[in-house]
């Protein structure tokens, strides 16, 4: 296995059949449900937490995701993903998720995902709590 990369760990489990396509591979649709898991675990690492998320006030809203896909997954492959956060503003906060073959160490996928703090009641942006921003801003890894 190679040396330990970077982040906090959000997510570890095995691909099942069930998160197979026609051709044997782990499908679209399963990267972005593991991928989606990570970013919840990561948000409640951070502060927005379930309960927050619930409340009538304040919310998370994704406003972009890109994903490269590295290596292919099968079958019972065990997977790791590892998160760090690449930018965090007054009201945005951008991710990567890197998901790794556990038994080899090989990246099979990343994921960027861009999320903005929302009012609900006014359907629009607002500042993320101080706490929520000071927790991400140690999982920030510096450009480049």
């Amino acid at each position: 296995m190679s040396s330990s990369p970077a982040g906090i760990v959000t997510y570890r489990g095995a691909v099942y059949a069930t998160h197979c396509d026609h051709i044997g591979h782990m499908n679209i649709a399963s990267y972005g449900a593991k991928f989606d898991e990570a970013n919840w675990v990561f948000f409640c690492e951070i502060g927005l937490t379930p309960s927050y998320l619930r409340g009538e006030r304040n919310g998370m809203a994704g406003v972009q995701q890109n994903i490269s896909y590295r290596k292919e997954l099968f079958a019972g492959d065990v997977i790791e993903i590892r998160t760090v956060v690449l930018e965090v503003t007054e009201r945005r906060l951008c991710v990567r998720h890197e998901m790794r073959d556990i038994e080899t160490g090989a990246v099979a996928a990343v994921s960027e995902i861009t999320s903005v703090h929302l009012d609900k009641q006014a359907h629009k942006s607002c500042p993320l709590p101080p706490n929520v921003r000071a927790a991400a801003e140690k999982f920030l890894v510096p450009a480049g």
